[in-house]
């Protein structure tokens, strides 16, 4: 069936996903991980970047129909699920700024995000943290360290830093 792109145009995608609403159906489901780096990629990664990152309350990701539906709502414009699928994708770049400002609102991010890449970077390092912190364990970690002295969270770096180095040299094939 042909969507609306948001600019007029209808699109019959011949390799859209069987089903664009489902919960895992942008790229990297199924990896485990979150995309390249925001920052780096351009505008594909930087939503893609949102949608792991920003979540329901129930800690599921939107779907791009939850998404469309907002920004639809939120502009008033043609905004299809197809579409944002290939703003995702990276099958579409070139989005109006209304979109991308509905987009930032849905997502509770400055537009700057999308526009300026020095701040780009600053939220996406933001979104990052937000990330690591929905891991339960990470979080508590954290709340645990809040009281310590800085020579307590030095050490906790260190220690941090020791597993990590463990933990990596344990994952490397061996020769």
């Amino acid at each position: 069936m042909a969507e609306s792109t948001g600019d007029g145009v209808q699109v019959e995608p011949e390799d859209a996903p069987p089903e664009l609403n489902s919960p895992g159906d942008g790229p990297g489901d199924g990896d485990g991980g979150l995309p390249a780096s925001a920052e780096a990629s351009g505008l594909a990664a930087r939503i893609e970047a949102l949608f792991h990152t920003v979540r329901r309350p129930d800690r599921e990701q939107y779907t791009n129909e939850e998404v469309a539906r907002a920004c639809r709502e939120a502009t008033g414009e043609s905004f299809s699920t197809t579409y944002l699928w290939q703003l995702r994708t990276g099958r579409r770049d070139n989005p109006t700024k209304r979109h991308l400002e509905a987009l930032a609102h849905f997502f509770q991010v400055p537009p700057a995000y999308f526009f300026d890449e020095r701040q780009g970077a600053e939220i996406a390092k933001e979104l990052a943290l937000l990330g690591a912190l929905r891991d339960a364990g990470v979080r508590s970690l954290a709340l645990r360290a809040v009281g310590l002295s800085p020579e307590g969270l030095d050490t906790v770096s260190e220690l941090v830093d020791v597993i990590a180095r463990r933990d990596a040299a344990r994952k490397r094939p061996s020769s």
